[in-house]
């Protein structure tokens, strides 16, 4: 594990982008047909980075939007650096304390700092973070469809492409039939759900009867802030609970594991405010005995990628949902696009930093606005 070296800045570029989704990415609250994110490039003597800050279009999904996270971004964070000759990540991290909430712009400085320090190394980022180069498990994540027919369509399509397991959404009135008619379909391949606090614990019977079906885990069944009943209903369940949208802090995280409220826990870098955080949070989970995964929202490539190198770590041990580039997206701005191979591996290319180049003349064709601070 390296230490980040200090940069001397010079200027920081942010660039709305927007990329088509080749269908709508839709989850029991709402629905996206396109990706929205705000690339955030650091300059500074030692070298160039990139980091992404990339909420979900709308505020079904978060608080923090497109257009609240550019807001904070262009008038507090970035101002607040242009005093700093010198950056250190303490330096960063004591900015971002003094700046309540807005964890996805606080995600997207820091990766490009993160990224800076490792070009300016010589170093995978992997290794800053205390990873092991190694492939990264990919698992495909499934919206919510009009028809049954559509669903398993899109299971048989996705597990010829070699993903190795299937997750599908649920929300109330689409979770017991759509399980059922998997696992009838395509037998025992490993599948789990994911409810996005769609339930209550008033629903409990629905996951009892999920239980029937050997999944790997149910994933965030109950409201964010209800710890208490989650641990409630994975007492009652045999098949575990794993919390997503509740692990939104290390100090959340800390009351799940105290309360037992689920058996795995999801890690979203963008959620939690970035790589620091993330690997804070994948140690309290390791020394708990409290198993990983990677999530995303999804994010494009800079924050894919990024997210690719925390998902290195030991603790990681339950497949990303990390997908191909193309999974989503009609297009990305990184070179080479991220693959998944046909055993449903992530292989993370040769090189310092990311491993990924940004495009840049990807990134001027799908930028819609852009801001430059001189420091």
């Amino acid at each position: 594990m390296y230490t980040l070296p200090t940069l001397h800045l010079t200027q920081i570029i942010l660039r709305r982008v927007k990329i088509p989704l080749h269908e709508p990415f839709r989850i029991s609250s709402g629905a996206v047909s396109e990706k929205e994110c705000i690339v955030v490039e650091m300059r500074a003597d030692e070298g160039v980075g990139f980091g992404e800050a990339s909420p979900m279009g709308g505020s079904f999904y978060s608080a923090d939007t497109p257009d609240s996270t550019w807001k904070a971004l262009a008038e507090q964070l970035v101002p607040r650096l242009a005093g700093c000759e010198k950056l250190r990540l303490q330096d960063l991290l004591s900015v971002f304390e003094e700046t309540p909430g807005e964890p996805f712009a606080k995600a997207g400085l820091e990766g490009a700092f993160w990224d800076a320090g490792a070009q300016h190394l010589g170093r995978p980022l992997f290794e800053l973070l205390g990873g092991r180069r190694r492939p990264i498990p990919s698992g495909v994540a499934i919206g919510i469809y009009p028809s049954l027919e559509e669903l398993l369509a899109r299971v048989e399509r996705y597990m010829r492409e070699g993903y190795q397991r299937v997750k599908i959404k649920i929300q109330p009135g689409w979770d017991i039939g759509p399980v059922r008619a998997v696992r009838e379909r395509f037998g025992p391949v490993p599948l789990m759900v994911d409810a996005n606090a769609a339930y209550t614990l008033r629903d409990a019977t629905v996951f009892e009867q999920l239980d029937r079906f050997d999944l790997m885990m149910i994933e965030q069944p109950l409201a964010a802030d209800a710890l208490e009943e989650h641990a409630e209903l994975q007492r009652r369940i045999r098949t575990p609970v794993c919390l997503d949208e509740s692990a939104e802090s290390l100090d959340a995280l800390r009351e799940i594991l105290r309360l037992g409220s689920g058996r795995i826990v999801n890690i979203k870098v963008q959620r939690v405010g970035g790589l620091f955080n993330a690997r804070q949070m994948h140690e309290s989970c390791m020394q708990a005995g409290v198993p990983c995964w990677l999530g995303t929202m999804p994010e494009l490539g800079i924050a894919s990628a990024q997210g690719l190198h925390l998902g290195t770590l030991e603790n990681f041990i339950w497949p990303t949902d990390v997908e191909a580039s193309a999974r989503w997206f009609a297009d990305d701005i990184i070179d080479p696009l991220i693959t998944v191979n046909r055993q449903g591996w992530i292989h993370l290319p040769e090189g310092p930093g990311m491993g990924y180049r940004v495009d840049r003349e990807k990134l001027q064709k799908y930028s819609t606005d852009t801001m430059v601070f001189d420091l």
